[in-house]
């Protein structure tokens, strides 16, 4: 799953929080069924992408994916409820009301897809979820891609896999370390040719 986080909390957030959404440590494990569903729609994905760049509140939201507020609010929910996004302190606005904004707890980089047999549904929203992104940025903002053929046994497709997280992890871990640097995103998919 891999979605993405921004930066690994200090040490003594490692521990759950109330709700439950951050792992006590910062390791890989399978998601469960409730947490791959989740994660199962692009919009969602989204949403965890935009938290984990800065807190926004459900309007900020809803203005920068341009989407109804009711709607962005049932996805943010359903975060929430899955320990995806928390509650931040509440702030005073620019308009001088108070403003409840969210924030990706992290989760959703150290989450392994479930079998494709348990949670069909969430395969393709990050792939969804990365072509708005990336249409959004326009293509000026491709930084590098690489397409690629490979033959490989399922053992070596999982080793492929293993060695592109643990480089991916190494720099999650240590993003907090470079907050005032461009964001990128980035997607990697592997998946079996069609006959």
């Amino acid at each position: 799953m891999g979605d993405q986080v921004n930066a690994k909390p200090a040490a003594d957030q490692w521990e759950p929080q109330s709700g439950g959404g951050r792992p006590a440590r910062w390791e890989r494990r399978v998601a469960t069924v409730r947490e791959a569903k989740a994660l199962a729609h692009p919009l969602r994905v989204r949403i965890l992408r935009l938290c984990a760049r800065e807190e926004l509140t459900n309007k900020q939201l809803a203005d920068r994916l341009d989407r109804d507020p009711g709607t962005v609010l049932y996805h943010v929910r359903q975060l929430t409820e899955a320990g995806f996004l928390e509650s931040a302190p509440v702030r005073t606005g620019v308009s001088g009301a108070l403003e409840k904004p969210y924030r990706s707890t992290g989760l959703s980089w150290w989450l392994s897809s479930p079998t494709p047999g348990d949670a069909p549904e969430s395969s393709f929203a990050p792939i969804e979820a990365f072509q708005e992104e990336l249409h959004e940025a326009g293509p000026e903002s491709l930084q590098t891609f690489a397409r690629f053929m490979l033959h490989l046994s399922p053992e070596e497709a999982t080793e492929l896999d293993r060695r592109i997280l643990a480089v991916l992890d190494e720099y999650v871990a240590t993003d907090h370390e470079r907050l005032d640097r461009p964001a990128y995103g980035g997607l990697v998919a592997l998946h079996r040719l069609a006959r």
